[in-house]
């Protein structure tokens, strides 16, 4: 087990809801984004301070304004935090170490994350199948973006 990782019973490998897909929108409120992201409001505020990464745009009445890369960074905070049982400082550096290597010719490829994934699903139901074929599918994506390959 990870160093960073949270150690109580039932908060590591917690299965967690479903989230819905993200419509072709080049914009979502806050609101929106909280819906989208399994999350409240005021929790991706406080996300915003802590992962330096995820910076929506603000504009008049510093209004936020989430993109698509975004999103899949909140969700993959979230996976993080609440799925995996990291602490908020384990999740910093996990991303950090995520967007280190794909910015030093070590690119993550998607086979990899797909490896990491199934090792640390091998344990879970089948029932979960769809959603970690979900989660590979966006984790993939959101290594793309920060690769500046979008």
């Amino acid at each position: 087990m990870v160093a960073n990782q949270i150690t109580a019973k039932g908060k590591a490998g917690k299965e967690l809801a479903a989230l819905p897909e993200i419509p072709e929108k080049r914009y979502f409120s806050i609101s929106e984004a909280s819906l989208l992201c399994g999350v409240k409001a005021h929790v991706l505020r406080y996300w915003e301070q802590e992962f330096p990464l995820l910076s929506p745009l603000k504009r008049k009445g510093n209004r936020r304004y989430y993109q698509r890369h975004d999103l899949l960074l909140a969700r993959q905070i979230r996976e993080l935090l609440y799925g995996e049982g990291y602490t908020i400082h384990g999740a910093r550096e996990r991303l950090q170490g995520l967007r280190n290597e794909s910015s030093h010719g070590h690119p993550v490829s998607a086979a990899q994350l797909e490896f990491e994934m199934d090792d640390n699903a091998s344990g879970l139901h089948t029932s979960t199948g769809n959603r970690l074929t979900y989660l590979r599918i966006e984790l993939s994506e959101l290594i793309k973006i920060c690769a500046g390959k979008h």
